[in-house]
Parts: C-alpha cells; sequence; structure tokens
C-alpha cells in the first residue's frame, strides 16, 4: 500500500503533509501536491496532518484513479521537504467537490 493526494489538494496545496514525511516523497505543481508513490514507506503519518483530507491510502477506491497521476507528475515537478505558504483563499477550496478540471500540470516552487 503506498498513499495518493487525490482531487481534495487542488487549490488547496496546505502543506502540512510535507512536514512529517520522513522520506521526503512530496512533490509540487502549481496548485497540487504528489505523493511519488514509488517513494512512499506507507507509514501513513501525512494522511492525518491534511487539512483538506486529500491524502487516501491506494487500496481506498477514491484514490485509484489518482495513483498513477501521483507517479506521472512525480517524474516532471520538483521534489518538496518543507512547508511553504499555502495559497490565500486554500480555505475557500478546501471543501468544493469537482476540481479535477482545475488541477494544473505545471510544476510548482519548492
Amino acid at each position: 500500500m503506498t498513499y495518493v493526494v487525490t482531487e481534495n489538494c487542488i487549490k488547496c496545496k496546505f502543506m502540512d503533509c510535507v512536514e512529517v514525511c520522513p522520506v521526503d516523497c512530496f512533490y509540487v505543481g502549481e496548485n497540487f501536491l504528489v505523493i511519488n508513490p514509488d517513494e512512499c514507506i506507507d507509514c501513513g503519518v501525512c494522511e492525518p496532518e491534511c487539512p483538506a483530507e486529500a491524502i487516501l491510502p491506494d487500496s481506498d477506491d477514491r484514490a485509484s484513479a489518482w495513483l498513477e497521476r501521483n507517479r506521472d507528475l512525480s517524474k516532471t515537478w520538483p521534489n518538496i521537504t518543507r512547508k511553504g505558504t499555502p495559497p490565500a483563499d486554500a480555505n475557500e477550496w478546501k471543501d468544493k467537490p469537482g476540481k479535477e478540471a482545475l488541477l494544473s500540470m505545471e510544476p510548482g516552487t519548492p
């Protein structure tokens, strides 16, 4: 089992999860984070840290559609090892459904 960042992270990108990851397997995009599933050690410490509840185990049906996206984007986005500043409107986006179309494929700044 590995952990996956899902749609709930889009436009929220709180980054609390990054601070607790013991293996630095998070990668940053313009408005989304991903976990490299090949680097994740399945410890699960990131899951409860996410205010948007966007991190799920890959065994969860809601995560299966996001596993390959996490893997692919982690190959081109920069690694992030410290919590940055979330978007000013992150709380406004936190519980909004249907954000997948808003996902930017552009890399972010660590």
